[in-house]
This record gives C-alpha cells, structure tokens and sequence, in this order.
C-alpha cells in the first residue's frame, strides 16, 4: 500500500507543475541518456507527457510513467524562485 502512496504523491507533485519548464534526464537504456528540456504539457492517471523544447517543425512530446520517476529512470528537476528542485523526491 506504501506504493500507492509514493505514487500518488509523485503525481501530485508533477499535477503542480502543470506548464512549467523542466529540464529531462531519462536512462532510455544501453547507456543511452537522453538530456533534454520542455515543458510539463499534462498529466494523466498513469502517465504525464512532456514536449520537449526543438528547433524541430512539429514537436515532440515524450511520455513516462509515475513509476519512471519512482525508480530513477527518469529524472526531472525545475529551476524555481528557491533555487533548482528535484521533482518526485522528498525535499
């Protein structure tokens, strides 16, 4: 049951920053890092999406799973008036 909770405190978190600037970093795997920056576009029961900042014509939006920001597979930090601010974690 304590999941549940760590995972709906996760979402609420990110459901605050609905708009905001976030800069990405996501182990896609195989030493793959993707390090990129975009905005916080929307939240879902499950999963929230990301378009990413690109010169690129149509733009790229990028989804993960509450449970990515649980295991560290994803990391979003945003850069507020209290200085830089991991989301998902405690403090």
């Amino acid at each position: 049951m304590a999941g549940k909770e760590v995972l709906a405190t996760i979402r609420e978190d990110l459901e605050a920053r609905v708009g905001q600037k976030v800069r990405l970093r996501a182990n896609r795997g195989r030493k793959k890092i993707l390090e990129k920056t975009g905005i916080l576009e929307k939240t879902y029961p499950n999963i929230f999406v990301i378009r990413l900042e690109e010169s690129r014509s149509p733009e790229r939006r990028i989804s993960f799973s509450y449970t990515d920001v649980l295991t560290n597979t994803v990391e979003l930090t945003i850069e507020g008036e209290n200085g830089i601010k991991r989301l998902g974690t405690r403090g």
